[in-house]
């Protein structure tokens, strides 16, 4: 962005917007590229941008890398061939030598602050000081969903509006300065008058803008994106981030008039003519492409395994009658209960699609206020569920009551209740259980409740939606879902449809840990949904003429995996046959031992458990986790991510893929001019994608782009966690989140012909990006020669493995046992 010296606040306010964090509030966290506004730019040179520019730190330091390489985790032929693909062969030994020994330097200092720094330089005044504190608390007051006793005094149309009529109508001021107070409130003063104060020269407006929000890129951010999405909050409010801009100029105003009386002057004067704009062109850099190089290396040096292992397909092996099928989340974390599934059922198939399962609604809770959208966060629903019957009631604690925050009732409760709350808080830290203030995924629906899934009266609608689902419409969805995993034929007299949630005591991220296809929601209800839609003989019957036949002897299940205790349960189990309930008693042991195991494998990455002991006893010690109010992180949810499979399971199930792997079930033969696959790609790189980017960047630079340790966050207003009681709001994730992730980016492999796969990505602009400009990877497996072609400038290239041999693992129990580190790709029966 040049400067100008003409000022369009319109577009600058559009850039901020563009440029500020896009983090929704907690209950909505949902991953997304942290760096989206630069997505329109090549990977690396996009990186390079957002270094120079605002400081962030976006690969791992030399270091780092160099030490990956002494520990042979880079491949030095990797590193050859990506150094030579790059530079040229001659080129070699100079960039090889480079990488290797040139001395290490700090990152460039950003542009993004250099103006208003100068109020230091100049006035020996530090305004973030003054400001900030004020502000937060203005702007976490007014957006409060419910931690606050008492609300916002005014019921307005704006924050600043709000703010006005407060320093209108109190006794106190919001602003000591009569200048500044007359600026707030009167009626025809503008943005550009405050700016013409502070800045002088309008060419400097916009970067002073971009310094002035990016001090505070939290709540910026987030007051950004609720000005366009009001929905996001469940207690209305009205913002904007011209009103808080303009609030922020108020304050500067006042701060400087106090501190400084008549005694400063725009900062016009002092800012030097020669100084670059903000987003030129990036430069030939050394610095930044010997990191590039390194990144590169990095990464190839797993991706080459994988592609190795692909090519090793057993399919011929996978011809048996299923004894029942399975469907998961192609969540990563489903990567290995599948497996497990697998192993101690060896003819049992399992299949991966995204977790709301085809069936976009919001679902009404009986005893909930609120509807909550089940389905990915781009898709607008047409439908509710409602809940009905529901005997569930979350519990209640005294303890958390307004009257605990009086002066008389809190004194009171403190010294009666508060003495055995003192001893609650003791025993549980030795004696974990359930308390109210536990998110559990098993309390998002009543299991012995009814849902509204048949539609019987278009006309009735709820909020403007469809109560329940059309038979039409419910056909479709099952042809969708089971067309794009590849289960058309050979159905086993059981089909359990699992969908996963989480469960945590110690944990704001907690809607990160559930189903993102489900909007960070548990899959409970999608996966009953589902199973019960599947049941219906008149569906059957619809999808019987479109050539899916189903047996009548066939019956879907529907279950719910809570991924960090390793728990499952099962939906109307009462109407099942009874052959079929003694089936599913014979499975229900399978799912039992799958899960004690995978369990077991999971506390290799948990300190305080000795991974070697028996899988049974470890599991009862992880349900405990889940309940612990000192564990930090219950679970390590995509903390491993690196890689997306679309294609068969007998393609892949011969591969350890140690939970790296989001798994999604295709194939080729039913979907050859790529129509299904084509939504399989639209949601997996923007979801896929943005779970693996954001995970990247929050561990690459944890202070700038992720949310630093979580030992010291408060919750602000229920909307966002802030260090201490002032902070900025800290988006990205926390460190407990992403100290076992190994930054790359992910590898999406497709089984298909490279010129259908490239068809179906070029379909879609906002989908072809994400490829084109390389911040996903893809190859594409040829299905029947296994030749790997991998996606480069908009083309398909051959791509020979160096990789020969893939180790085979005859004991994965004794190498999961021997360390917590990420582990290579093995071979497994």
């Amino acid at each position: 962005m040049a400067q100008s010296v003409s000022f369009d606040l319109d577009h600058v306010l559009h850039e901020l917007s563009h440029y500020l964090p896009a983090q929704s509030p907690l209950k909505d966290f949902v991953h997304h590229n942290t760096l989206h506004a630069f997505q329109h730019l090549p990977f690396h040179q996009a990186l390079q941008l957002a270094a120079e520019n605002f400081g962030y730190k976006v690969y791992w330091n030399l270091a780092t890398f160099r030490q990956l390489y002494a520990q042979h985790k880079i491949n030095p032929l990797i590193l050859e061939r990506v150094i030579t693909e790059h530079k040229g062969k001659d080129e070699l030994a100079y960039w090889s030598n480079l990488l290797l020994n040139s001395p290490v330097q700090e990152y460039p200092e950003p542009k993004v602050g250099r103006i208003r720094k100068l109020w230091k330089d100049v006035f020996n005044l530090n305004l973030d000081k003054e400001v900030h504190e004020l502000l937060f608390r203005l702007v976490s007051s007014y957006l409060d969903q419910g931690i606050a006793i008492w609300k916002f005094p005014v019921e307005s149309k704006g924050l600043l509006s709000a703010v006005r009529s407060l320093e209108k109508n109190s006794f106190s001021t919001i602003v000591k300065s009569e200048r500044a107070r007359n600026l707030l409130l009167g009626k025809n003063t503008k943005l550009s008058d405050l700016l013409h104060l502070l800045v002088g020269d309008e060419k400097w407006f916009a970067q002073y803008l971009f310094d002035q929000q990016f001090a505070h890129p939290g709540w910026s951010g987030m007051v950004a994106v609720l000005e366009h999405q009001e929905q996001s909050l469940l207690d209305k409010r009205k913002v904007s981030l011209h009103d808080l801009i303009f609030l922020e100029c108020i304050l500067e105003i006042d701060a400087l008039d106090r501190k400084r009386g008549e005694k400063w002057f725009a900062l016009g004067k002092y800012i030097d003519e020669a100084m670059s704009p903000l987003f030129a062109p990036v430069e030939n850099s050394e610095w930044f492409e010997i990191h590039k190089i390194w990144q590169e290396a990095m990464e190839w040096s797993y991706y080459d395994q994988v592609i190795r292992g692909l090519q090793l397909s057993h399919a011929a092996d996978f011809n048996k009658a299923p004894s029942f099928q399975a469907m998961f989340c192609i969540d990563d974390r489903s990567c290995s209960i599948r497996r497990y599934v697998e192993r101690f059922a060896p003819d049992a198939q399992t299949y991966g699609t995204a977790g709301f399962f085809n069936l976009p609604f919001f679902f009404q809770p009986e005893h909930g206020k609120f509807m909550t959208k089940v389905c990915p966060a781009p898709v607008t629903p047409r439908h509710v569920i409602k809940e009905t019957a529901s005997k569930i009631r979350h519990k209640k604690d005294a303890h958390f009551s307004k009257h605990s925050k009086g002066i008389f009732g809190g004194w009171a409760i403190s010294q009666t209740m508060g003495f055995w709350s003192a001893l609650k808080m003791a025993k549980s830290i030795f004696y974990p259980s359930e308390t109210p203030a536990m998110v559990s995924s098993f309390h998002h629906m009543d299991p012995n409740g009814k849902l509204s899934i048949s539609c019987t009266d278009p006309e009735h609608t709820h909020h403007g939606m469809q109560v329940g689902f059309t038979v039409s419409e419910m056909a479709d969805a099952v042809e969708g879902l089971l067309k794009s995993i590849g289960l058309v034929r050979d159905f086993a007299p059981l089909i359990y449809v699992i969908g996963h949630g989480a469960s945590s005591l110690n944990n704001t991220h907690y809607a990160g840990y559930d189903c993102g296809a489900c909007s960070g929601r548990s899959g409970s209800v999608n996966a009953r949904v589902a199973a019960a839609i599947g049941n219906q003989s008149e569906v059957r019957e619809i999808l019987a003429k479109r050539g899916l036949h189903i047996p009548e002897s066939t019956q879907f299940i529907g279950g719910l995996h809570d991924t960090t205790r390793d728990e499952m349960e099962f939906y109307d189990l009462e109407a099942l046959s009874a052959s079929n309930k003694v089936l599913h008693e014979r499975n229900l042991q399978t799912f039992e031992i799958a899960l004690d195991y995978n369990a077991k494998e999971r506390s290799r990455r948990f300190h305080t458990i000795d991974s070697t002991q028996d899988a049974k006893r470890i599991h009862e010690q992880v349900k405990k986790r889940a309940l612990s109010l000192f564990v930090t992180r219950p679970e390590w949810n995509h903390a491993t991510n690196a890689l997306c499979v679309v294609g068969k399971r007998e393609n892949n199930r011969h591969l350890f893929l140690d939970k790296r792997a989001f798994l999604n079930s295709y194939d080729h033969l039913i979907d050859p001019e790529g129509a299904y696959l084509f939504g399989i790609l639209k949601a997996v790189a923007p979801v896929c994608g943005g779970i693996n980017l954001e995970y990247y960047f929050s561990k690459v630079d944890n202070h700038r782009l992720g949310a630093g340790s979580k030992l010291p966050h408060n919750v602000m207003g229920l909307i966002g966690v802030a260090n201490g009681m002032d902070g900025d709001l800290r988006t990205g994730l926390p460190l407990q989140m992403v100290n076992i992730h190994d930054p790359l980016r992910i590898l999406i492999t497709v089984e298909h012909y490279p010129e259908v796969l490239l068809k179906t990505i070029q379909r879609h602009d906002p989908t072809y990006e994400w490829f084109v400009n390389e911040w996903v990877k893809l190859v594409c497996i040829h299905p029947e020669n296994k030749q790997a072609y991998v996606f480069k400038a908009g083309a398909f290239v051959e791509y020979q493995p160096i990789t020969s041999d893939i180790a085979y693992v005859d004991n994965l129990e004794k190498v999961l046992e021997s360390t917590a580190e990420n582990l290579p790709v093995y071979l497994i029966a």
